[in-house]
């Protein structure tokens, strides 16, 4: 790890205790700096507090004191969800503080480099494609970031021989200042978290910040498809360009040709030999493709994994066969887009689709038209979007339409609904905050359920 000491006994207020916030807070103490803990929520019983107590970090919990910032504040390192209008946020902006987020600091101290991934989808998938294939260069890969352990976390123990894959979302990238990838990775960008940063342009530059500082001596692996990568992103990038797309044939980075995956026009695999299902999968594993070709991975470990990968937990995850159903769990798919193409990702199959969650003002006309390519013969519908759901599936003319409790109830009704040779797949279009604690959870359960059928 390298040395850090411009906050040495300075005042550093870390906002949110989360994973994040937990692993910032007692890195930055090592560091010399004098630590504040701010929270929302009681933590009078909380493990990570109180381990936090006891190494000197100062805990403040049950709101957001105002008189926390002061002059004496060096820095705020925040928890990416924890949006800007937050009013300790706006007063510390107001009075010029730093506010950043862990990646800024894993950043700044970590001697391994970074592989960054980022996009609305598909950013679980390629990470871990990407950490598989890395197997296959000369540095070890540590999988981390939105995915799995904190960066201030793992960048402690990772050395040269290290390769740090992480997956970056907009709120994390947005409170970076001088975060320096490798390699970026950008897959997409559509309208998502517009009630965080407030427009498409202002997300979009968020997602921009990865390539920020990089320099010619530098990779940007980006979707040459997609307009908005392509205008917020890559035309104003310094790194070298490393494209990927479906529709081209990109010879300095990865394409598809005559049902063939390429890189630099040296072929991989057939596509019909991937684990994934799915046109979104076919984009990810190109842009695995290419982040590990910069690195020199060889084509024959590309295809192996490539082969062998059967997917994130949570996203599009094949679970079983059960009494003739082919079982899914796309419980990570939180948007419309997400489950749009998991609909797709069937063709011939007849699918009983879960769907359903948290209310967050949006409308389903965009799944209208989705709904009416796959073919969808039932569709169970499940939390606070309930009725909009309903209204779209009408509009769809699904045949059969039925609102559920939950996730525990929809099962038995998808199994009833259900043939030999279908597809039952949970794909909510959702978050899930509105009945379970996670998206993992609402997936584990429907696990859960679909195995008392076995």
């Amino acid at each position: 790890m390298k040395p850090l000491t411009e906050y040495a006994n300075k005042k550093v207020l870390v906002l949110g205790l989360g994973k994040s916030g937990f692993a910032a807070a007692k890195l930055m103490k090592s560091l010399g700096a004098n630590v504040t803990v701010n929270d929302r929520n009681d933590l009078s019983t909380n493990e990570h507090a109180r381990s936090l107590k006891a190494i000197g970090v100062h805990i403040v919990d049950g709101g957001h004191p105002l008189e926390l910032i002061n002059s004496d504040v060096a820095l705020m390192i925040k928890n990416p969800g924890i949006p800007y209008t937050n009013p300790l946020i706006k007063k510390a902006l107001e009075q010029n503080v730093p506010v950043v987020t862990e990646v800024e600091i894993a950043g700044l101290l970590s001697d391994a480099p970074f592989i960054g991934i980022t996009g609305s989808n598909g950013k679980t998938t390629t990470t871990m494609l990407i950490g598989e294939m890395m197997k296959g260069s000369s540095l070890e890969p540590i999988v981390a970031g939105n995915i799995g352990t904190a960066l201030t976390a793992v960048i402690q123990t990772a050395t040269k021989k290290n390769a740090i894959v992480a997956e970056l979302s907009s709120f994390q990238l947005q409170g970076t200042r001088r975060f320096h990838p490798h390699v970026s990775v950008v897959l997409n960008i559509f309208d998502h978290h517009l009630d965080y940063h407030g427009t498409v342009e202002n997300y979009a530059r968020a997602k921009a910040q990865i390539t920020v500082n990089q320099t010619s001596e530098d990779a940007l692996v980006y979707n040459s498809d997609s307009e908005r990568v392509v205008n917020y992103v890559a035309e104003k990038s310094k790194a070298q360009k490393v494209p990927f797309s479906l529709a081209r044939k990109e010879t300095n980075g990865a394409y598809v040709s005559n049902g063939v995956i390429y890189f630099k026009d040296q072929p991989i695999l057939k596509v019909e030999e991937m684990g994934l299902p799915g046109e979104h999968n076919l984009l990810n594993a190109l842009a695995a493709v290419a982040a590990a070709g910069v690195y020199g991975v060889s084509v024959e470990h590309m295809a192996e994994v490539l082969r062998s990968f059967k997917g994130a937990r949570h996203r599009l995850e094949y679970v079983a066969v059960v009494q003739g159903r082919t079982i899914y769990n796309d419980s990570k798919a939180t948007n419309i887009i997400a489950t749009s193409k998991a609909l797709h990702a069937f063709p011939g199959k007849e699918i009983v689709l879960l769907a359903g969650g948290l209310d967050r003002g949006n409308t389903f006309d965009a799944l209208i038209p989705e709904l009416k390519k796959a073919p969808v013969k039932a569709v169970l519908l499940f939390g606070q979007t309930q009725k909009k759901l309903l209204d779209a599936c009408v509009k769809a003319q699904i045949p059969v339409i039925k609102e559920v409790e939950n996730v525990e109830s929809a099962v038995p009704e998808a199994f009833a609904l259900s043939q030999p040779g279908d597809v039952i797949l949970l794909s909510p279009a959702c978050a899930s905050w509105d009945q379970y604690k996670s998206f993992e959870q609402r997936g584990d359960i429907f696990i859960a359920e679909v195995n008392k059928f076995r």
